[in-house]
């Protein structure tokens, strides 16, 4: 298991121009788009754009409301590692930000992505719960590809490109399209096809990451995906036999 810390001190005036440039830019985009509870959570998280946030200032405040933590990673984390820390309640997180230069692109998940997308929605119980659940499921078949697999597609079409519907309106809970300028608008628009959640469903439908989704499913209420886990437990099991 890693052991790195956020090296605060090194940030650069590059990383503090681009923390507040993305901020500000998705901030103005996800007006009218993105999930209430999401933006409650970015109050209660204290995230601004003039600040590049702090892990040990963001540990006292998940401390305090759901009991998790972040943990330092240099990049992606292979699925073993990954779902071991979650089932930890701890979240894995990049601490370096892309360049001013590739504001719109980059192949890997940055700063922005992980913290800024993520790590705000750790703080709502229902939310945390349901990724825990996940991560649980997991480390106890870590050594099954195809329960891995399917639980990627549960990861994928939730906690990354999951929509919520709000006052019977489509909104963005999902940390992949909270992240990114283009697929912001591109979820919400008529391009794209929007499914009920349903647990076998998503189980059954692969995803690409290499590029932008044209299929995502819609959550009625963050309670309804913790409230999924029992039955994401029975078609696993199905899967053993």
């Amino acid at each position: 298991m890693e052991n790195l810390q956020q090296q605060y001190d090194k940030y650069s005036s590059e990383d503090f121009l681009v923390w507040k440039t993305l901020f500000d830019r998705q901030m103005d985009n996800l007006k009218g788009k993105v999930s209430d509870e999401f933006l409650k959570a970015l109050q209660t998280i204290g995230f601004t754009p003039d600040k590049i946030p702090d892990f040990s200032e963001i540990a006292q405040i998940l401390a305090a409301h759901t009991g998790w933590s972040l943990t330092v990673v240099p990049n992606i984390s292979p699925p073993d590692k990954f779902f071991k820390y979650l089932s930890e309640k701890k979240f894995t997180a990049t601490t370096w930000l892309r360049k001013f230069s590739q504001l719109d692109y980059i192949e890997e998940p940055d700063m922005f992505h992980d913290v800024f997308a993520h790590v705000p929605l750790l703080v709502n119980k229902h939310y945390t719960d349901f990724f825990q659940g996940i991560a649980d499921i997991a480390v106890r078949h870590i050594d099954n590809p195809a329960i891995i697999e399917v639980l990627g597609r549960m990861y994928w079409f939730t906690i990354e490109f999951g929509l919520i519907r709000e006052e019977n309106k489509l909104r963005i809970y999902g940390a992949g399209i909270i992240s990114s300028y283009g697929e912001t608008n591109h979820s919400l628009s008529d391009k794209v096809e929007v499914l009920d959640f349903d647990v076998p469903t998503i189980m059954q439908t692969a995803f690409r990451n290499d590029q932008i989704q044209n299929k995502y499913f819609a959550i009625e209420s963050y309670e309804q995906l913790y409230q999924s886990l029992p039955q994401i437990l029975r078609e696993v099991e199905e899967l053993t036999y």
